[in-house]
């Protein structure tokens, strides 16, 4: 089994800054892409961004120039830094990621708790 422990969220005014993180442990042999969401009140969850083992990102349009995610291989970590936050940001933020455990052949995809971030006007 994998654990996904997300930390960083909050609240913060129309403008400023948080950063979130996520570590994976456990039976892990290597984490292959990893991903965070995000589920505003009333909505579906929706990809904010990822990133492959190798660097290669993807962003949700609206973040993109504000959000940041960066991962560290060795520690199985990724994390997003969010600038100019705007209200409209506000939501339960989720860690995702695709692991492939010791003897497998193919990934299995975890999620975590969430953290929520709420951002006022």
């Amino acid at each position: 089994q994998v654990q996904l422990v997300e930390s960083g969220g909050g609240l913060v005014q129309a403008g400023g800054s948080l950063r979130l993180s996520c570590i994976a442990s456990g039976s892990i042999f290597r984490v292959d892409t990893m991903a965070w969401y995000r589920q505003p009140p009333g909505k579906q969850r929706e990809l904010v961004a990822q990133i492959t083992r190798g660097g290669r990102t993807n962003y949700l349009d609206s973040v993109k120039g504000r959000l940041t995610v960066s991962r560290d291989n060795a520690k199985n970590m990724v994390d997003l830094q969010m600038n100019s936050l705007r209200p409209e940001d506000t939501g339960v933020y989720y860690c995702n990621t695709d692991v492939l455990h010791f003897g497998a052949l193919t990934t299995v995809n975890y999620w975590g708790q969430g953290t929520q971030v709420t951002v006022s006007s």
